[in-house]
């Protein structure tokens, strides 16, 4: 009771903090302030940074016609602007005016597209340029506007006028004014290192003092070391994190280069770690595995980013910081989660999914988490956080941690993580010839006195992946019967994996190309319910899985085993 007590303690500080700092960020943005956020205007763009994200001239043409697709939403504006209608979906209004779509204007690389961005870019300055309210002037939406205008400044001023140039420019310095007031109020998490990247990237981009550049590389430099960790992961534990930032720090050093300046050591030092990392979550199919907020994975965009790999190795095996193991051996890679929650502050994705693994081999995904789906219905993301939508152990089918999901705190704080395991032990296990690790965390403790330990070991030469849960006492000793130790162990299914039965009664996963793994476990037999997977490119996908239930006290651990198999005569089930 003492540990829960100390989460609703941390919670109501972290809404406290928020609360106060809501309303400086009001204070900020009302009348007493705004006057601080005009001045001089930039008399030109000194340079238009590179941008890394994948660009579609067809969308360029769909966004001309009045069709908006972003953020998994396609909206017509009808010959209305898109400024001036009315669209419920958050996500969707705050892609708009993040200007990211920019991009595809310049990929079309047409006269037509560029005078669209044009018009586009003049309607937001009519429309909201000087009415700091709403989704548009939200810091986190400011700082993507912000580097979307100065990486593709080139292709809003070619062929305006002097007037159109001038109120772009004015704009601009408002906005980079806005967000630098804005930063101090900011808590640690994403949205306040993009906003030190957008101002690093202003710094550069247009003729400021030298002690400007200075102030903002040593504010990035301070949020970079607070937020990225020493493997390369970020402190939110979402690998989609590592992408994103990645996405923008790469031009962001270019451009120092381009401009002769010597970039902040902590720049260089957390690209040189995050490209690491990002192998490091990578399958070889080339998608990064779900845990933490993880949804679904455009491959090419990972492939655009690690061309700027210059190391090119074999991914790193152990991730101690961010709290995750790798396996891999030949084509067989497994990815789990070893760590405790991130920070409460962070924690608005995190998921209940410690000790779970996903199972790669070859092209095909095996064995995975449910993920989530980005741009779907919010109201299912906490069946996605859930432990049970997670490859790993529940105890009486109750996540192994607790989330925030009060209507009246979320404005402010989310739905953070409030509750879950404080302790996660890990070590690995490896040798000539198999990798493997054994962890422990007591996300169960208070609830149920029980410890949930894994180990897994890839052996065989990827051949054979061997497992075994068990449920302990604090002490380290067999559970003892209370009523309460009903466990399920689950493996989800990822939705192209075919399942069946074979002549042993034993079942086997297969690929569409033949690639086959058979389950067995002596201690338990395996029953097959229905799943679903959030992070379909297409959004969720009915899928399958299957699962271990037993008592901890009368069965201590279960041993299973997924191995390499020829496919011999089987019956499919579903």
């Amino acid at each position: 009771m003492a540990t829960a007590a100390a989460d609703m303690t941390r919670l109501w500080a972290l809404v406290a903090r928020e609360f106060w700092r809501n309303a400086r960020r009001r204070l900020r943005a009302g009348p007493a302030y705004r006057w601080r956020y005009s001045g001089r205007t930039p008399e030109r763009v000194l340079i238009a940074p590179p941008d890394l994200r994948l660009a579609d001239p067809q969308i360029a043409m769909e966004i001309y016609y009045g069709r908006f697709p972003l953020s998994g939403r396609m909206v017509e504006t009808g010959g209305e602007s898109p400024f001036r209608i009315e669209v419920p979906h958050q996500g969707w209004r705050r892609s708009l005016h993040g200007f990211r779509w920019l991009r595809h204007m310049r990929a079309a690389n047409t006269e037509l597209a560029f005078a669209n961005a044009r018009v586009l870019v003049k309607d937001w300055i009519a429309n909201h340029g000087t009415h700091i309210s709403g989704v548009a002037w939200e810091p986190g939406v400011t700082s993507k506007r912000i580097i979307a205008w100065l990486q593709h400044s080139s292709v809003v001023l070619q062929g305006a006028d002097f007037v159109f140039y001038r109120a772009f420019l004015r704009s601009l310095a408002m906005q980079i004014r806005y967000l630098r007031s804005m930063a101090r109020e900011m808590p640690c998490g994403k949205d306040l290192l993009r906003a030190r990247i957008a101002l690093a990237f202003a710094a550069l981009s247009l003729p400021v003092p030298p002690a400007a550049l200075r102030s903002a590389s040593r504010s990035l430099a301070e949020e970079l070391d607070r937020q990225i960790l020493p493997d390369g992961g970020h402190i939110s534990r979402n690998p989609l994190m590592v992408l994103e930032f990645l996405a923008d720090l790469l031009p962001l050093r270019q451009t120092y280069a381009n401009q002769a300046e010597q970039p902040p050591a902590a720049l260089m030092g957390a690209v040189d770690r995050m490209l690491p990392a990002l192998r490091f979550f990578r399958h070889q199919e080339g998608s990064l595995a779900c845990f933490n907020g993880m949804g679904a994975t455009v491959q090419d965009r990972i492939a655009a980013i690690l061309r700027h790999d210059d190391t090119a190795g074999a991914p790193l095996l152990h991730a101690p910081h961010s709290g995750y193991e790798r396996l891999s051996i030949g084509d067989v890679t497994v990815i789990a989660d070893t760590g405790p929650p991130p920070p409460l502050a962070v924690s608005g994705a995190a998921h209940a999914g410690c000790l779970s693994f996903e199972l790669s081999s070859g092209r095909h995904h095996f064995i995975v988490n449910a993920g989530v789906d980005t741009y779907g219905d919010p109201e299912f993301r906490p069946l996605a956080r859930a432990t049970a939508a997670h490859s790993t152990a529940t105890l009486n089918d109750t996540s192994s941690a607790r989330f925030s999901h009060s209507s009246r705190l979320s404005g402010l704080v989310g739905a953070p993580l409030i509750g879950g395991p404080r302790h996660v032990h890990c070590e690995r296990r490896d040798g000539s010839d198999r990798h493997g690790f054994l962890a422990r965390h007591d996300g169960y403790l208070q609830r149920f006195g029980l410890l949930h330990e894994r180990e897994l070991i890839l052996l065989d030469r990827g051949g054979t992946l061997v497992g075994r849960d068990s449920f302990l006492c604090a002490d380290g000793s067999p559970a003892r019967d209370t009523g309460n130790d009903v466990v399920t162990v689950r493996f989800h299914l990822h939705p192209d994996i075919n399942l069946y039965t074979d002549s042993g009664g034993h079942l086997v996963l297969t690929s569409d190309n033949g690639d086959a793994w058979m389950f067995s476990c002596p201690d338990a037999a395996p029953q097959v319910e229905e799943s679903i997977y959030f992070a379909g490119i297409a959004g969720p996908r009915i899928s399958r899985q299957f699962l271990l239930s037993f008592n901890a006290s009368v069965v201590p651990e279960v041993r299973w085993r997924l191995k390499r198999v020829r496919l011999a005569g089987a019956t499919v089930h579903g």
